[in-house]
């Protein structure tokens, strides 16, 4: 499907994302719409859904929070915020944003707490609005507590929609819902929204009412129902948003085996960004992806993984616990490595082909030519690092002087032994070896060997210190 499936429409299509309320039940510090789902804020996922789809203009109808929500929401281009306050109602909410609307389209209406609608059911929705009906989207539950009814006549025409605090207990029988989300001609919802009451159990200004008034004015009324409540759910509760969480989890993991990806367990699987394989890529257990991640072929990841804006090239192995974490800078892993396991690979890591990166060795801001090894308890940080190189386990680059950050270069074919520190700024030269426990701080010339360390003395006979009787 077009990413821009709006476009082809006779009439453009302008959003407006109910996010005012407070989330009481969240209890916490975060607006509600600002909640994460995989990585991204719930209103992230409304935002980038419709903006994917071609609409004009998108505004957010603010409230609780209101500096933090709109700072979020016009990262995004053509977004706009509007305030409602006080809150009176989501009738009341759609108000505010009407000034901001143009009366020559349509006007989405979709909840900022609602994330995972697929473009498809949208998309579906305007064509049934079409620019001259009221469409309303909906969809039969097993439990509808809480939600307004859909009411409809003998002949299953859409009549009203009864919010449950103002339903009969017939009305309330009703398992079919309004999800919150509607589609319908701009300027008419301009007019009814002027005529709205608050004669209610709540005192508000429902928007909800506005379906009698299309009925009353012989504007059609449609109702395009779905199957899957998921796309429907809002997040009311830590407990929502967890379930929200493993349905999004879940779909991600099955499009990836779909796709030909090995998962160890798809109910063990975190995609919190956008996630890249190629063929024959197996995943084990509890790993998660953050940011933008791509795995050539034949790369197998192991355990308790968690990898962030990285590219592993095919054939690389990520042994389990490893913990990659590219940020802006990324993370480049070669074909073939061997990377792990308890390995941490920090930004600006870039790794050769056939790069062996060990337990508990940390490499940050450095490259490593082909068939470099670091092996056991090392750490490279600032350093260019050549081919074949034999990194030792429990050595160091000291590469900050308590002010700035200084490199470290080891050429092709360098050994450097066990327990070593390398004070930036220096050079190794090419197949020069370091002489284990050395601190080195001069640069070395190729081929030497180089031992910067105090010279061992032995006293024989000698007696450690006994205690006071």
């Amino acid at each position: 499907m077009s990413t821009k499936a709006f476009a082809a429409l006779s009439k453009p299509v302008d959003v407006v994302v109910m996010a005012a309320g407070k989330g009481t039940r969240m209890r916490s510090q975060k607006p509600k719409v600002l909640q994460a789902l995989a990585g991204r804020a719930l209103l992230g996922h409304v935002l980038d859904t419709a903006l994917g789809l071609g609409v004009r203009d998108v505004v957010v109808i603010t409230g609780h929070q209101k500096e933090a929500v709109q700072a979020f929401a016009t990262r995004h281009e053509r977004v706009a915020c509007v305030v409602q306050e006080p809150q009176l109602g989501t009738g009341h909410a759609v108000m505010q944003a009407l000034p901001a609307l143009q009366d020559d389209g349509m006007t989405l209406v979709l909840s900022g707490d609602v994330p995972l609608t697929r473009p498809e059911t949208l998309t579906a929705l305007v064509a049934m609005c079409g620019g001259g009906q009221m469409a309303l989207l909906t969809v039969n539950l097993t439990d509808p507590t809480g939600y307004g009814r859909i009411l409809r006549n003998a002949d299953q025409q859409v009549q009203a929609i009864r919010e449950e605090k103002d339903a009969t207990p017939q009305e309330r029988a009703v398992t079919e819902i309004y999800s919150g989300i509607m589609a319908v001609p701009t300027a008419w919802l301009r007019a009814a929204i002027a005529k709205l009451g608050n004669d209610n159990q709540q005192g508000e200004y429902y928007l909800t009412d506005v379906v009698a008034q299309a009925v009353a004015d012989g504007l059609p009324v449609q109702a395009h129902c779905i199957q899957n409540d998921w796309e429907v759910a809002g997040v009311n509760s830590p407990a929502q948003l967890a379930a929200l969480e493993r349905v999004y989890q879940r779909h991600q993991a099955d499009a990836h085996m779909q796709a030909g990806v090995r998962l160890a367990d798809p109910e063990r699987f975190d995609v919190r960004g956008e996630l890249t394989c190629g063929t024959d890529v197996e995943i084990d257990v509890n790993c998660v992806f953050q940011g933008r991640v791509s795995l050539g072929d034949g790369v197998r990841v192991g355990a308790n993984c968690v990898i962030a804006n990285a590219h592993i090239a095919a054939g690389a192995v990520i042994h389990p616990f490893t913990h990659i974490d590219g940020e802006a800078a990324g993370v480049t892993v070669g074909e073939g490595a061997l990377i792990g396991p308890f390995a941490r690979l920090r930004p600006g890591a870039n790794l050769g082909r056939e790069v062996h990166v060990g337990n508990f060795v940390e490499i940050k801001n450095s490259s490593l030519a082909d068939g470099a090894k670091a092996n056991h308890l090392a750490y490279l940080g600032d350093a260019q690092v050549g081919e074949r190189v034999n990194y030792g386990a429990g050595s160091i680059t000291a590469n900050y002087d308590g002010a700035n950050k200084h490199r470290t270069i080891i050429e092709a074919d360098v050994h450097v032994g066990s327990n070593c520190v390398l004070v930036a700024p220096v050079t190794i030269g090419a197949g020069g070896t370091v002489g284990g426990g050395s601190t080195v701080t001069k640069d070395t010339p190729a081929g030497a060997l180089t031992v910067a360390r105090g010279k061992q003395i032995s006293i024989p006979n000698w007696q450690r210190p006994s205690k006071k009787k």
